[in-house]
């Protein structure tokens, strides 16, 4: 059985390389064009994978090409995919992606079967889900599926870690189910109520969203790193310099990195969250979304020789 569940997104990535972002009503020769396997859940799903974890994703796909490659590739890279639906009446979810020559991203999603699943499927793959360690969700499926699939793993003693992205706002009652939360800064943000700017601004954040009750609180900040609070104790854990080509990946390695070193007992918490920094930062490196992910003696070859 896995350890870990991930329920979340399936989409297929259409993604786009410019030299720069257009202008309203100004039209620009892209430079190259590529379909690549995505979608927050498939991502972290594959990356918990890549790194050695025992991981199953929870999800639903369209009945069509796009729908069958997500699944093959899952597969073929080790995620357990029998829990993963079909569905007869809507697509699966594709994202478009413009990657400008800098490395940074601009990102649309059309939702599709993602948006097809509901509460009714978590519990009917309860006997499933309480035979994990963890359970990983993000916010690209419906917020009361989230919902649904943190509390009854809360119930079981399930380990949850949610990663509240794209940003959306979480219910009060929500924040004491939540054993990992993982935001960026626009996310933290949005949940804190304050404008995080710099590392300060993100540790009054980080602190406010652990008093409202999740239990870890890891703010990532891209080439900085990441700053973790809890109510016991604060830190930050240095990023690593990287030549950023594309960071479409890069957080949801960062999940899978993650995962991977707390189901493991060696190690401090602050060793855990610079394997997940290493793991995003070779994500960085490279062009799409799971093609970015990295093996697990990448992340080791990066953290034994950051230079």
């Amino acid at each position: 059985m896995p350890d870990v569940i991930v329920i979340g997104s399936l989409n297929m990535d259409l993604v786009v390389k410019t030299a720069r972002m257009p202008v309203g009503g100004e039209t620009l020769l892209g430079e190259a064009f590529s379909t690549i396997p995505g979608g927050k859940g498939a991502n972290q799903a594959l990356a918990i994978a890549k790194m050695g974890g025992r991981v199953a994703i929870i999800g639903r796909v369209g009945r069509e090409n796009f729908g069958e490659s997500l699944r093959h590739n899952l597969e073929a890279g080790g995620v357990d995919v029998t829990q993963l639906k079909s569905d007869a009446s809507a697509p699966t979810g594709v994202a478009l992606i413009v990657v400008e020559a800098a490395g940074e991203n601009r990102i649309i999603v059309v939702s599709g079967a993602n948006f097809a699943l509901t509460p009714a499927d978590i519990f009917e793959i309860e006997p499933f889900l309480i035979q994990a360690r963890m359970l990983v969700v993000q916010f690209e499926v419906p917020m009361n599926v989230v919902a649904a699939a943190v509390r009854l793993a809360h119930q079981h003693g399930i380990l949850t870690i949610v990663n509240a992205a794209p940003a959306h706002s979480i219910a009060p009652e929500l924040f004491p189910l939540i054993d990992y939360l993982v935001v960026n800064e626009n996310e933290a943000g949005l949940l804190s109520e304050i404008k995080v700017t710099d590392i300060e601004s993100g540790r009054q954040a980080a602190r406010r969203l652990v008093a409202r009750g999740a239990r870890h609180v890891i703010l990532t900040l891209g080439a900085q790193g990441a700053l973790v609070r809890t109510a016991a104790e604060e830190f930050h854990v240095p990023g690593f310099s990287v030549h950023a080509v594309d960071t479409t990946a890069a957080g949801d390695a960062f999940i899978g990195g993650l995962v991977v070193s707390l189901l493991e007992t060696l190690g401090c918490f602050q060793d855990k969250v610079r394997f997940a920094n290493a793991a995003g930062a070779i994500a960085a490196t490279r062009f799409g979304a799971q093609s970015s992910l990295p093996y697990r003696v990448e992340v080791e070859a990066l953290l034994a020789n950051p230079s």
